[in-house]
């Protein structure tokens, strides 16, 4: 089996998480800067065995997208363009930024350490998959 990598689009940071070869564990992998993001994309599926890209999906509480799905959508448009051997599903990634700070908090994390938005977008894109792989 591939692996699966999800997404936590940011506009200046991206959070990535990756499954396990059987799809069975999701981890963080890194934080990027979102301007290099296609790049390190393209280096990571050319030295792993990627099989789908999950992307979080931004929603107000109403169900209607967030302002931020208009910054998305161009993404998703250039990754289909440049690797269109792997294809992209979307996710609700409601609450998750919440969820990775409870998490931080509740693993013991100082409150410094706490303040690495890069960690919280590293652990926002580890919910996503994790959500993914639980209701697949």
């Amino acid at each position: 089996m591939a692996r699966i990598l999800a997404i936590d689009y940011g506009l200046k940071r991206t959070g990535i998480a990756v499954t396990d070869e059987l799809q069975i564990i999701a981890s963080g992998l890194t934080t990027v800067a979102t301007d290099t993001l296609i790049d390190f994309l393209k280096d990571y599926v050319s030295a792993e065995n990627v099989e789908l890209f999950i992307i979080g999906k931004p929603k107000q509480m109403d169900n209607t997208d967030s302002e931020s799905e208009e910054l998305i959508i161009p993404f998703l448009e250039k990754l289909q363009k440049e690797i269109p051997s792997i294809p992209l599903q979307r996710v609700d990634e409601r609450f998750t930024s919440k969820m990775a700070f409870q998490t931080m908090i509740d693993s013991g994390l100082k409150k410094k350490q706490r303040r690495n938005k890069a960690l919280v977008d590293e652990i926002s894109a580890t919910i996503i998959l994790q959500s993914y792989l639980y209701n697949k």
